[in-house]
């Protein structure tokens, strides 16, 4: 087959096809913006001096700061996988019609394999359309807004541009690895002419096996204050072992979350069909015992964002309370202390990056609950044809999406605070000594006659356990919750039309 031929097959199809190309390519888009905005931090160059000179030409101290350019990098890097989530689910839309359309090639004579990079093709090309429109995006972005406010600071780091090797990387390693992630998929798929078949899953169900991975990751993030204690001048050391405990800690909790949605899902399911009275709930109880991995793929980009969230929140109660710490002992040593909201400003942002995170998460689950919908299209048109109301399968979906969602939502949740709370325990501040003069200013002022008033104010080490942000986890759940509804909501839209009758007819 020419390639010229494979290129105009894997973008030839339906207008569900034309929009998983569409989406996918936005999902590129997206990732390659969050990628270049990440690189583009790692290059701002270091002002003369020494380590922790400031760069001064920016406003804002997440760039301004060298100490917190890598947690502004790693935050952009955390988007950037929550947006390859979503270009995950978006690659799964209209999957039953791709999957007939290439039993259809099948049948005319193309071989498996030829199928296969079909599939594979369609992916990397729409990933890398959606690339090269993001570094143009990227790069006009740059010039329009590259405006110095008053003082001639800059809102953004429009004054450096990443390494060409390193925008190179970005741009066409993300359609790879969305080609690679696509074969890796198809792995278990069989396409014949008589249609598309894959391996049968196990019988059994998950098992609580994920726990592990979240230990193992809380125990990761727990080990960084010991590690910094134990290894306190080696720099070489803790260049590379530090940032490994924060990215595998992060990343093996953030699997086990994924993973534990499975199990959560297959036990809501025996739960539901154990005490579920009602058709809407013991359909749901059936559909999420035999699919309990589906909670996963749909929920996975709301739950790590959900982890980033509560562990953003966890922090925000630890520089609360050091703040307010820090004013008590400056208090008792007679200085009124104003409040430093350096902190909690920063956490502000990172609040708003959450936020972006849980829409994204947000669409990124509405695709996949409306894909399905589609893809069981046939199967509910048998259920309304033999007698089930609408409005039963109605609640069975919504049962079957917030089931898992709540308790997955919660574990989350708890998993980034503990992660928060692992990595900053407790406030503290150390024991000081303070003169003060009790005497006016002019006596203060004289040597002569300071010593005399002058008494010695003992401070002693004080540690306080920060509260937990009960409000602000409250605040995310909702959210999320929330988020959940609304892609229900707008599922629930496309279930009247997929159990038209019509559907029972062979396509």
């Amino acid at each position: 087959m020419r390639p010229g031929t494979l290129v105009r097959l894997a973008l030839a199809g339906t207008r569900t096809d034309t929009a998983r190309v569409v989406l996918t390519a936005l999902s590129a888009l997206l990732a390659t913006l969050a990628g270049l905005a990440a690189l583009a931090v790692l290059a701002i160059d270091k002002p003369p001096g020494d380590a922790w000179a400031k760069s001064e030409q920016y406003g804002n101290a997440l760039l301004r700061e060298p100490g917190l350019r890598g947690g502004t990098t790693f935050a952009l890097l955390m988007l950037t996988i929550l947006v390859l989530a979503l270009a995950g689910q978006c690659a799964r839309l209209g999957a039953p019609a791709r999957d007939r359309r290439l039993a259809g090639l099948r049948l005319a004579g193309a071989t498996p394999g030829q199928v296969t990079r079909l599939a594979v093709l369609e992916t990397g090309v729409a990933a890398l359309l959606g690339t090269l429109a993001g570094l143009g995006v990227y790069l006009g972005g740059r010039e329009l807004l590259h405006r110095p406010d008053g003082q001639g600071q800059l809102a953004l780091p429009t004054d450096v541009l990443p390494s060409a090797g390193a925008m190179a990387a970005v741009v066409l390693g993300l359609p790879v690895v969305a080609a690679l992630a696509t074969a890796l998929m198809l792995r278990t798929v069989t396409t014949s002419p008589l249609g598309v078949s894959r391996k049968a899953p196990r019988e059994r169900g998950p098992r609580p096996w994920a726990g592990l991975l979240i230990a193992v990751g809380l125990a990761a993030f727990i080990a960084v204050r010991p590690v910094l204690f134990q290894f306190e001048g080696n720099d070489e050391v803790l260049a590379w072992l530090v940032p490994l405990l924060f990215v595998a800690g992060g990343l093996t909790a953030m699997i086990g979350v994924v993973i534990g949605t499975g199990w959560i899902s297959y036990t809501c399911g025996r739960l539901l069909r154990r005490h579920g009275r009602r058709p809407a709930a013991l359909l749901a109880a059936g559909r999420l015992m035999a699919d309990p991995w589906a909670g996963s793929r749909t929920f996975a980009a709301l739950l790590a964002a959900l982890i980033f969230g509560g562990g953003a929140a966890a922090l925000r109660a630890f520089f609360a309370a050091q703040d307010q710490l820090d004013r008590e002992q400056s208090r008792l040593g007679g200085v009124d202390q104003a409040a430093d909201s350096f902190y909690l400003s920063t956490m502000d942002l990172v609040d708003a990056a959450v936020a972006v995170a849980v829409l994204i998460a947000a669409g990124g689950l509405m695709v996949a609950l409306v894909e399905g919908i589609v893809a069981r299209r046939r199967a509910y048109a048998a259920l309304v044809a033999t007698g089930v109301p609408r409005a039963t399968l109605s609640r069975s979906v919504a049962w079957q999406a917030l089931a898992p969602a709540v308790p997955a939502i919660l574990l989350a949740l708890t998993v980034g605070t503990l992660l928060g709370r692992g990595l900053f325990p407790k406030a503290t501040t150390g024991g000081s000594s303070t003169e003060v003069c009790n005497a006016t200013a002019a006596l203060c002022a004289d040597p002569a006659t300071r010593a005399q008033y002058t008494r010695v104010v003992e401070t002693p080490p004080v540690e306080q356990v920060p509260d937990v942000p009960l409000e602000h986890l409250a605040w995310l759940g909702a959210g999320a919750l929330a988020a959940v509804l609304v892609t229900v909501g707008v599922g629930l839209l496309f279930l009247r039309v997929s159990t038209a009758l019509d559907e029972l007819r062979a396509a």
